[in-house]
């Protein structure tokens, strides 16, 4: 087991142990495949350091991030390390340490590192170590471990509250380095998924949610939208993943459920996740879910106890 490195708002920490369970046996699994990864929660906790597989999410600059804690691990700890907490004054060596690309004046180091990362959108020239160990910072450090983009793909949530912030996390890294050496990373559709994938593989996927409802909102983790005819494509593609022998599994909001309900060889079950990321205070606590799985009951792997006994993690700048 490894704990995942970033927090992500939307993991899957509290019902691991509910997917888990629609898995077939690890010694049934040719190899895995996760089109959505985010931060990676499930394919840290359960994957096997020696599966091979791949990993995806359309968010190109979180991919970088585990491409370099895959390949330069050492390289991205040693930037962590240089940096400086984030209420300290901006660095007058460096870009920005005075104003944003906008004009507007810069008083926290914080800031002038959000405007370094965003580098990438605004096409300037990044190093990618140094974008990864951004990334890593910045998550460790904005307000309650959000990622959110604006409509020009630059990330832009606000510094949090912190007091005793470890944004290095260098045990996680190595660890997830080690998990991640036989994966390919890739940074573009989910039906990519469909090459790589073959008969024995298990395939998970835990795509953007639809809303529970007309007033709720989810929190938006790119500038790109997933809607109902995406939804409708994902549906598509785990039918015909299906019918070439992999295993499916699906994460998916209770709108969803009208789209698996009646197909062949589909099972759909109801659970609950608590929700410890949110930019609003009143909206965390329990949300109902749905698991979608193709593995028949008779060849699923045991549910586990410890899975449910993770620490929530906290909400404004905590481990």
């Amino acid at each position: 087991m490894v704990e995942p490195p970033l927090k992500w708002a939307g993991g899957k920490r509290q019902i691991l142990s509910e997917i888990r369970a629609c898995f077939p046996p690890e010694s049934d699994v040719n190899a895995y495949h996760e089109p959505f990864f985010g931060g990676g929660a499930l394919f840290f906790k359960e994957v096997s350091e020696d599966t091979p597989g791949s990993i995806n999410d359309i968010n190109t600059r979180l991919m970088n991030f585990y491409r370099q804690v895959r390949d330069n691990p050492d390289e991205v700890i040693e930037h962590l390390e240089s940096f400086d907490a984030p209420d300290a004054d901006p660095d007058p060596d460096r870009e920005y340490s005075d104003v944003n690309r906008k004009g507007k004046e810069i008083e926290q180091y914080y800031y002038q590192q959000r405007e370094l990362y965003n580098r990438r959108p605004n096409d300037e020239e990044f190093d990618p170590v140094e974008e990864a160990a951004l990334l890593m910072y910045l998550n460790r450090t904005c307000y309650n471990g959000l990622y959110r983009e604006n409509l020009s793909g630059e990330f832009n949530v606000p510094i949090g509250r912190h007091s005793s912030a470890d944004w290095v996390q260098s045990s996680r890294i190595q660890q997830a380095s080690h998990a991640l050496q036989d994966v390919e990373i890739l940074d573009g559709d989910f039906e990519y998924v469909l090459d790589y994938a073959s008969e024995g593989d298990l395939v998970y996927f835990d795509p953007p949610y639809e809303p529970v409802s007309h007033t709720s909102s989810f929190v938006e983790y790119s500038s790109e939208e997933f809607g109902t005819e995406q939804q409708q494509r994902l549906c598509d593609v785990a039918v015909e993943l299906r019918e070439m022998g992999a295993h499916v599994v699906i994460s998916n909001s209770p709108p969803m459920k009208d789209l698996y309900v009646g197909l062949d060889e589909f099972e759909v079950h109801e659970v609950g996740a608590k929700r410890h990321i949110n930019s609003d205070g009143d909206s965390r606590g329990e949300v109902g879910e749905i698991i979608v799985t193709t593995v028949p009951d008779t060849n699923r792997r045991e549910k586990t106890a410890y899975l449910d006994q993770f620490t929530p993690a906290k909400t404004d700048g905590g481990q």
